[in-house]
C-alpha cells in the first residue's frame, strides 16, 4: 500500500487533537506525508487551530474560540481531556504550526467559517501562506464553498478543495466551478467510478476519516494515488506492513 497518508487532526488518536503534541506525534511517523488541521479566528483576529467553535469539549471552558485572544487560548488546557499526560497543551496559532511543521509535512488547512463566521479569514490564511513559502505546498478546505470562491478569487497559488460527505453527480462540474483541483469526502462515498472521474478532472482525492486498518487496505487498492486521513497513522502502518506481507 503506497497511498499518501494524512493525519487528521494530527494524530488524534494518539495525542489530543489540534495540538503540537498531535503534530509531533504524526511526524514521528516517517510515512505521514501531510496533516490535516481546523482553523478559526481568535477575538483578536488570529488564525487559531481548533476544531469546534465551543471550547467546552477539548479546552473545558465556557464560550467561543473568538470570545478569546490568540494568547488567553495558546495558554488553555486542551490536553487534559484527552488524557493526563498532555496537561498544559495549549491552542496553537496557525503560524506555530507551519513553523513546527515546514519542511516535513504539507497542511490541509480547513476553514471552519460556519457560513461566514469569520470574515476575512482567507485572507489572513493566505497571507500567512506566503509569508512563509507554503503557497505551493498546501490547500485550503472548507465545506464553505464561499470561502473556496474568495480564496480563489485573492489568489491562483494556493490549491483550494472541497470538503464534501456526499457524491452528487454534478461533483466535476460544481469543482470545475469553483476552480478546486483537490476533493476531501468521506470515505463511504469512495468507489472506483469516483476516483476515475476525479483522476479525468485532474482532481485529488482524499478519503476521510478511515481509522480500520483492513478499510485502508480496501480504499488503497482501488487506486495508490487515494489519501487516506485517519486518526491512527500506526494503523496506517499496520495496514501497509499487512498489504506488502499478502503480496
Amino acid at each position: 500500500m503506497l497511498n499518501p497518508c494524512v493525519a487528521h487532526r494530527g494524530a488524534s488518536g494518539l495525542a489530543p487533537e489540534n495540538t503540537m503534541a498531535a503534530f509531533q506525534e504524526a511526524m514521528r511517523f516517517p510515512f505521514v506525508q501531510w496533516i490535516e488541521l481546523d482553523v478559526q479566528l481568535s477575538k483578536d483576529g488570529i488564525p487559531v487551530v481548533i476544531h469546534d467553535d465551543s471550547l467546552r469539549r477539548t479546552a473545558r471552558t465556557a464560550g467561543r474560540v473568538n470570545d478569546y485572544t490568540a494568547e488567553q487560548l495558546g495558554k488553555m488546557d486542551a490536553g487534559s481531556w484527552f488524557d493526563k499526560a498532555f496537561a498544559g497543551e495549549g491552542i496553537p496559532t496557525l503560524e506555530q504550526v507551519m513553523l513546527e511543521t515546514i519542511g516535513r509535512c504539507r497542511l490541509n488547512i480547513e476553514l471552519k467559517t460556519y457560513g461566514g463566521r469569520y470574515p476575512g479569514i482567507e485572507k489572513k490564511v493566505i497571507d500567512l501562506l506566503n509569508k512563509h513559502n507554503l503557497q505551493h505546498d498546501s490547500v485550503i478546505t472548507s465545506f464553505d464553498r464561499e470561502a473556496l470562491k474568495t480564496v480563489r478569487s485573492l489568489t491562483a497559488d494556493v490549491r483550494t478543495g472541497l470538503i464534501l460527505d456526499a457524491s452528487p453527480w454534478t461533483l466535476v462540474m460544481d469543482l470545475k466551478q469553483l476552480g478546486t483541483t483537490f476533493l476531501s469526502i468521506g470515505y463511504i462515498h469512495v468507489a472506483p467510478q469516483l476516483l476515475s472521474s476525479m483522476h479525468d478532472a485532474g482532481v485529488a482525492v482524499m478519503a476521510w476519516t478511515v481509522n480500520d486498518a483492513p478499510m485502508m487496505r480496501r480504499l488503497g487498492n482501488m487506486d495508490p494515488n487515494l489519501m487516506i486521513c485517519t486518526n491512527y497513522p500506526d494503523r496506517f502502518q499496520q495496514a501497509a506492513t499487512a498489504g506488502k506481507a499478502l503480496e
